[in-house]
């Protein structure tokens, strides 16, 4: 009851307002009429279907007929008074995504909640895994109102940065294991490391696991050396980030990267560049050690979380600096955060060219040969995007992380699995939420078109297409993300973004400007 009161009030507000109210539910039944499902369990599309929910719960999921053939009505699910239908004959449904790297903006970027959470909202991503953020308490209030309904956001899973909150280093095993007490008692989901000391990682990982949340780990290069993607996984860490550290893993003919002697890791470039021929130094693929390596993690059923597309612009910066939607939904703080600089983290541009390209393409080959033999042999590996650096938009990216795992070798089933169920159950959340299933919370993704035979359909800005008359026309993004039983306007919270943004830029007098070419 008091979440209808709360969205009841949340529409007369935008009304009185003057906006179009974006969102409406839960409602006591809500029926989806005539989609085509596409699971997030593997399994190949089915329709037409009505989907049956209940408040916020999914009651029935039912075949009512054949493709072609008209529905006998006698067939269907019978909507009570008061209930609402929603007509998908044509459209394809999905489950909500799972989006297992995503900042909540950042002070630095000028991103504030309400602009990334609708930028999320409005790409069909209706659970979050925060990997640190500006803490725990700011976090956790964020997490009680989407959980209230109070806000439009997705659900939200916080990991807090380990250390993050005590004004002092974490400094012995002692320290590490009340650090992590002290998490849980704040009602965090589990922690994000960047690597420490062994013995501190340990201690601090096995208190976690005694408490029973899980764990997430960007290798950083400053610790790698003593510490990467196998010690963390023995030690009970459930998901890793990015792809540091798993080289590491793999050398087969040295410790640590080979390190040109004038590296300095606070130069971003020098970073970036030299992490672009790491995978190269590691045991090529298929050969024994690799092998050991891969068939180790498995055994630990343990997660990989690649987020390819934030490395993107590192193996084509034109592409990424040049996204079409970045000039109507990217903030200009957002823009001048991306751009060269050598105090911004991401920011490495200082001379990027050809040659690093080339090395970060084959990076990519290496990296992707993992990920996608990981995946063949009965891996777990999610999507997430870390949007908010390196040109990478909210939103936006996490669809381009899908074509992302299509380019690595996932067939589009297997990409809908990583971007739903698999990232359902890294989190513990498989009973909930993940796969369109009685019983399970109504999160769900309404699309026009069919994301199968062509992912860029789920990006805001739709897919370009020729019609058979020989017109030029935009299709897809999601029509509608519903969250908990609640349909939100998919396409309407996209159009206050580009209000937000619109309206930053009239107050700063502002246009989007390449560096170097004002």
């Amino acid at each position: 009851m008091r979440n209808t009161f709360l969205f009841f009030f949340l529409i007369l507000s935008l009304s009185l307002q003057g906006q179009q109210p974006v969102s409406e539910g839960p409602f006591d039944q809500l029926i989806i009429r005539g989609a085509t499902l596409i699971n997030g369990n593997g399994a190949p599309p089915m329709g037409p279907v009505d989907i049956v929910i209940e408040k916020n719960r999914i009651t029935r999921v039912e075949n009512v007929g054949f493709p072609g053939v008209a529905i006998n009505p006698d067939n269907r699910p019978k909507l009570r008074p008061g209930g609402k239908e929603i007509q998908a004959a044509g459209m394809y449904v999905l489950p909500g995504f799972v989006d297992m790297h995503g900042h909540i903006g950042g002070t630095a970027q000028g991103a504030e909640p309400d602009y990334v959470f609708k930028l999320w909202m409005g790409h069909g991503i209706t659970t979050v895994r925060e990997p640190s953020g500006r803490g725990v308490d700011f976090a956790m209030e964020l997490k009680r109102k989407s959980s209230q309904n109070s806000i439009i956001a997705p659900r939200i899973q916080v990991y807090t940065g380990f250390g993050q909150g005590h004004d002092d280093p974490v400094s012995t095993p002692e320290q590490a294991r009340k650090w992590v007490r002290d998490n849980a008692a704040k009602g965090a989901d589990g922690i994000k490391f960047f690597g420490a000391e062994p013995a501190i990682m340990e201690a601090a990982l096995d208190e976690n696991k005694k408490l029973g949340l899980r764990s997430a780990c960007h290798h950083a290069q400053l610790a790698v050396a003593r510490w990467n993607v196998l010690h963390s996984a023995r030690a009970g860490l459930t998901s890793m980030e990015h792809w540091y550290g798993l080289p590491e893993a793999l050398f087969a003919d040295r410790t640590v990267q080979d390190y040109p002697l004038d590296y300095n890791y606070a130069n971003e470039q020098h970073r970036f560049q030299e992490a672009g021929k790491l995978w190269q130094q590691a045991a090529e693929p298929y050969s024994e050690h690799w092998n050991a390596v891969m068939e180790e993690l498995l055994d630990l059923d343990f997660t990989l979380d690649p987020t390819f597309n934030i490395y993107e612009a590192s193996r084509d910066l034109h592409r990424a600096r040049r996204a079409e939607w970045h000039e109507t939904y990217t903030l200009p703080s957002l823009w001048r955060f991306y751009a060269p600089s050598k105090v911004s983290h991401g920011s490495y541009w200082h001379y990027w060219g050809t040659e690093q390209e080339v090395a970060w393409k084959e990076n990519y080959r290496l990296w992707m040969t993992f990920i996608n033999e990981y995946k063949n042999r009965g891996g777990r590996v999610t999507a997430g995007s870390d949007s908010g650096f390196i040109y990478q938009l909210y939103g936006f990216a996490y669809i381009r992380e899908l074509e992302l795992l299509r380019e690595a070798g996932f067939h589009p089933l297997e990409v809908i699995r990583a971007a739903t169920l698999n990232g359902a159950e890294a989190l513990g959340m498989a009973d909930q939420i993940g796969s369109v299933e009685v019983g399970k919370l109504a999160d769900l993704v309404l699309v026009a078109e069919n994301p199968l035979e062509n992912l860029k359909v789920l990006y805001g800005t739709g897919a370009i297409k020729l019609t058979e008359d020989n017109q030029v026309v935009r299709v897809g993004g999601v029509s509608y993300t519903i969250k908990d039983g609640i349909i939100y306007d998919a396409k309407a919270l996209l159009e206050d973004v580009k209000r937000q943004v619109s309206e930053a830029k009239s107050r700063e007098g502002w246009e989007m400007k390449q560096p170097g070419m004002d």
